[in-house]
């Protein structure tokens, strides 16, 4: 390839705050194709869940010159583990789900995920890539604000893992060299991490099993639907300390403790 032209190395201020979270790969071959992927469009942080076979020579031999990102690479043993801290959390899948999810493209999802970065400083973005054979669960992928599809060919949809993540991270590269802006005006509070969602939605399923409501229905669908809302919604911090104030006040009055409180008008 000619060296007339060279493109700007990422951003490492943006980078650092990127991670491609590999959930239990079986073919440590993979773990060094994808670090190679990262290397090439100047990115890294690999955060490993539960691998099956790491570390392992196989996973270096394949890196090539990106031996340092399968060195350095984060191992975790759960999925909680690699996304809590994230602000936007993106899990690939290619099957469809009974209760709809907001979709992304590689190339609207390296939009968003970009847009999410020149928030702040504390905003994260985790792409989440399943294992080889089966994927993301459907509890993982409820952990994820968003999921993603590779809008490959119908007739074999059928993507290696490390070619899944070199898709992602070369859209994510593109966004970036693209200049794209975020959203005007900036958000007046930081986002949620996904930490912070799960505590809310664990507060929220209280809530709504003291309520009764869930008598005559199937609480999973329930539970399922007032997630997507709330992932929808996209709460800022403030909102979700707002929201589980009103919950903490409400299972007082529910428990009978503040009955006196009930009389007033405010």
């Amino acid at each position: 390839m000619s060296d007339e032209f060279q493109s700007p190395p990422f951003d490492p201020a943006l980078r650092a705050r990127l991670r491609f979270v590999l959930v239990e790969p079986s073919h440590p071959g993979n773990i060094g194709a994808a670090a190679r992927a990262l290397k090439n469009m100047g990115l890294g942080n690999l955060v490993l869940v539960n691998p099956q076979r790491f570390p392992d020579p196989e996973a270096r031999f394949r890196a090539a010159s990106a031996v340092e990102l399968v060195d350095g690479a984060t191992v975790v043993s759960s999925l909680a583990e690699a996304i809590d801290d994230a602000t936007l959390v993106i899990g690939t899948s290619a099957r469809s789900r009974r209760v709809p999810w907001p979709m992304v493209t590689a190339r609207s999802g390296a939009t968003l995920a970009h847009e999410e970065l020149q928030t702040g400083e504390g905003a994260a973005v985790a792409f989440v890539f399943g294992r080889e054979a089966s994927g993301l669960t459907n509890d993982e992928l409820a952990r994820c604000q968003h999921h993603m599809m590779v809008e490959t060919d119908p007739a074999y949809p059928s993507l290696n893992l490390s070619m899944a993540v070199q898709l992602v991270a070369y859209e994510l590269r593109m966004a970036w060299l693209e200049g794209v802006r975020p959203p005007e005006p900036p958000w007046d509070r930081p986002w949620a991490s996904a930490e912070a969602l799960e505590h809310f939605m664990g507060h929220l399923d209280r809530m709504v099993d003291h309520s009764g409501f869930l008598a005559d229905r199937e609480p999973g669908q329930v539970r399922l639907r007032l997630r997507r809302l709330f992932f929808r919604t996209r709460l800022d911090q403030v909102e979700v300390n707002i929201l589980r104030g009103v919950f903490t006040g409400l299972e007082r009055v529910l428990a009978g403790g503040d009955k006196g409180r009930r009389g007033k008008s405010s």
